[in-house]
């Protein structure tokens, strides 16, 4: 893969072309990042509202019938329902992984098998979440083993 970065003080946007023979898995993976490092999301702390990157955001979960984003060191509460953030974030790694959690793959730092079929993710802060029997089949297609 050939990388190429042109500066032009003129232009109002930043613009990516990408130029391939096909595009690969490898190339939707690569959009899907940059989708990703360019969404936002508000969260609400302390009374103040907050504009946070989703590729920051460790998961997201309901408690409740109120609704938080996790990232490494604080946590967000949004108005939104799960299921409007599941659509707003489906193309940026971001997965469902129980009827009450989404988790953002790309902060996934270890994984193992778990009782009754279920699936135990560690995420970047250490934090131990639980992927539920039915969803385990989206973690290995996201790995390549099915």
């Amino acid at each position: 893969m050939k990388i190429q970065i042109n500066e032009n003080q003129e232009l109002q946007e930043t613009e990516v072309i990408i130029n391939c023979r096909e595009t690969t898995p490898q190339i939707l993976k690569v959009i899907a990042l940059l989708r990703a490092s360019d969404k936002k999301i508000t969260g609400m702390r302390e009374g103040r509202t907050y504009i946070l990157e989703a590729s920051k955001i460790l998961y997201i979960d309901t408690v409740d019938k109120k609704t938080f984003f996790y990232t490494s060191k604080e946590v967000y509460e949004t108005p939104l329902r799960l299921y409007e953030l599941e659509e707003q974030l489906i193309s940026s790694d971001f997965f469902r992984a129980s009827k009450s959690t989404i988790i953002n793959f790309n902060q996934i730092q270890s994984l193992r098998p778990d009782f009754g079929g279920r699936m135990l993710v560690q995420m970047n802060n250490g934090e131990n979440l639980n992927v539920s029997r039915q969803y385990v089949s989206t973690i290995k297609e996201k790995l390549g083993l099915l």
